[in-house]
């Protein structure tokens, strides 16, 4: 009722210049307890949510009393009791619905005194929205869902996609320097085919964070992981391979350590990375074909917003395609940690030692920084971490070499580095 009268006093168009009231009356008769019978309580189900419907409803019984100010309460000439009043449909609205509101006529009649009556026009009608609208602020309308994923058009995912850019340019500059200077010793004396091998899958790490950036489908869900765990093990594999030569070259340096590098040749080489890279491959194959990560659309973590993700398909194919390239690292590091002080030309296992250590830091990092994230955020920490680890393979491993190509070339000479061997030894 008193709801009722608010509303109807907030609105000057039902009863122009007429402020109505009520009081609280209290009598030792029945009427309190025949009242207090008459609140009902209904709690109904529509649709997907959980709807409450209060209705409270008020009369008067044919009593007649004096109210404690003295007021004589009469009814109408038939005995009737005062009509009902309607007084309040309460709607408590769950997430992703709206509802459509009618109010009804207030009629003013003599109550021997006056009367005042709320049809029952008014009612409240609850409808679903469709899946990806919402309610409006009003709750009278359908709205269009916002829509959250790492787009090219954000300020996190241009920055992302320009270093992604950034990383492939320089790439393909220092790749473009080896190739030129190829003759030199700098580059002839630290196995030039691995190091072109560990630049091109580089320039494929940096790619492929790419396909992380932009509304989820089917093919980049299917892609993106892939793309990522075949380019790293191609590079990490070329690195533990590069170590794994230079501790044979040491050992043939020694008294009948000739024998060793038979195992080491060039065909050898690319054998065995060809071989590591294409279990990481057989990894992918069976997830993408056992359970496939698909895109998403997740409502779980905002009402009002759709978020677009790719769900990995099988949390254990995800674990298995990251434990790989975690033991080939582990592995690279552990070696080339072994042979950091054997006389290398320019400290090149002293380089993977730290070009590991890089590596498997950012990873490790990773784990729970990416199992915190929501939404888009998930997306961007696993970017960061290609990137981060790309840059710091790209800098530690190539950084030196270049430096001394391009602005120290008269440290690019055999006796150079015949004479920096000598004395490390």
């Amino acid at each position: 009722m008193a709801f009722a009268v608010d509303e109807i006093n907030k609105n000057s168009n039902l009863l122009p210049n007429v402020t109505l009231g009520y009081r609280l009356l209290v009598s030792d008769d029945d009427y309190g307890f025949h009242a207090a019978q008459s609140f009902q309580f209904d709690l109904a189900q529509s649709g997907g949510g959980c709807l409450a419907y209060l209705q409270f409803l008020y009369y008067l019984e044919k009593v007649n009393f004096t109210t404690p100010f003295g007021d004589q309460v009469s009814f109408d000439e038939n005995g009737d009791a005062l009509p009902i009043y309607d007084v309040m449909n309460w709607l408590w609205l769950p997430d992703g619905r709206t509802k459509v509101q009618n109010v009804g006529v207030v009629k003013k009649t003599t109550f021997a005194g006056e009367e005042l009556t709320l049809d029952e026009g008014k009612s409240m009608e609850c409808i679903s929205c469709p899946e990806d609208f919402w309610s409006s602020p009003q709750r009278d309308h359908c709205v269009p869902k916002k829509t959250e994923f790492l787009s090219y058009h954000d300020p996190l995912g241009i920055c992302l996609t320009s270093a992604s850019l950034l990383g492939t340019f320089i790439c393909a500059v220092v790749l473009g320097v080896f190739s030129y200077y190829r003759s030199t010793p700098v580059v002839r004396a630290n196995n030039s085919e691995l190091s072109f091998l560990i630049l091109v899958s580089l320039k494929l790490c940096f790619l492929c964070s790419l396909l992380f950036i932009g509304r989820p489908r089917l093919w980049t869900c299917q892609l993106r992981h892939a793309v990522f765990g075949i380019s790293f093990v191609l590079c990490v594999s070329c690195i533990l391979v590069k170590t794994m030569v230079v501790l044979a070259v040491f050992k043939a340096s020694k008294p009948g350590g000739e024998a060793s590098l038979k195992w080491f040749g060039a065909v050898q080489q690319r054998g065995t990375v060809l071989v590591l890279t294409c279990i990481q491959a057989a990894i992918c194959v069976v997830w993408i074909v056992s359970a496939s990560p698909l895109p998403h659309k997740n409502t779980q973590y905002h009402n009002d917003k759709i978020v677009y993700e790719c769900v990995v398909g099988s949390t254990v194919g995800f674990a298995v395609l990251l434990g790989y390239i975690g033991f080939l690292a582990i592995l690279s590091f552990l070696l080339a940690f072994l042979a950091r002080n054997l006389p290398d030309n320019f400290n090149e296992a002293k380089l993977i030692t730290f070009s590991m250590l890089i590596f498997c830091a950012v990873w490790v990092a990773f784990v729970p920084a990416y199992v915190n994230s929501p939404g888009k955020y998930a997306d961007a920490v696993e970017v960061f971490a290609i990137l981060a680890s790309s840059f710091g393979l790209l800098v530690a491993l190539f950084g030196p070499k270049c430096y001394i190509i391009l602005l120290r070339p008269e440290r690019n000479t055999k006796k150079a580095i015949m004479g920096r061997a000598t004395s490390q030894s």
